[in-house]
């Protein structure tokens, strides 16, 4: 679980208090945690949360990570499902400590895609 959040089957993530509130789950929204897998990952698992009745998708990245998910929502949306649109796009920065004590600050993205 992170920050609460639930993994799914697929990268997805879903929020504890969705999963609390009853069984559809998928109705609302899903989340997908960009990492290092290859962009159509990424895609699919995008494409299954649509599929399974998700109305919003939101992709998280952070620092590196940020390309691989601007690459697979403009593939979902002019490639797989043209009726999927980017609803909002918010940007921002966490700071991170590593193990030495040193603080670095890391780029984060979060693209909301919403289906017609």
């Amino acid at each position: 679980m992170i920050d609460g959040f639930k993994r799914r089957k697929g990268g997805q993530y879903i929020s504890v208090q969705n999963e609390l509130e009853g069984d559809n789950l998928m109705s609302e929204e899903s989340h997908v945690l960009i990492g290092k897998k290859p962009v159509m990952k990424y895609v699919s698992a995008c494409m299954a949360s649509f599929n399974a009745g998700s109305k919003r998708v939101v992709l998280k990245a952070r620092g590196k990570a940020i390309s691989r998910a601007v690459d697979a929502a403009e593939l979902l949306r002019r490639v797989f499902m043209k009726d999927v649109e980017v609803e909002k796009i918010e940007i921002g920065t966490e700071e991170v400590e590593r193990q030495n004590g040193i603080k670095l600050n890391v780029s984060t993205m979060e693209i909301s895609l919403i289906k017609k």
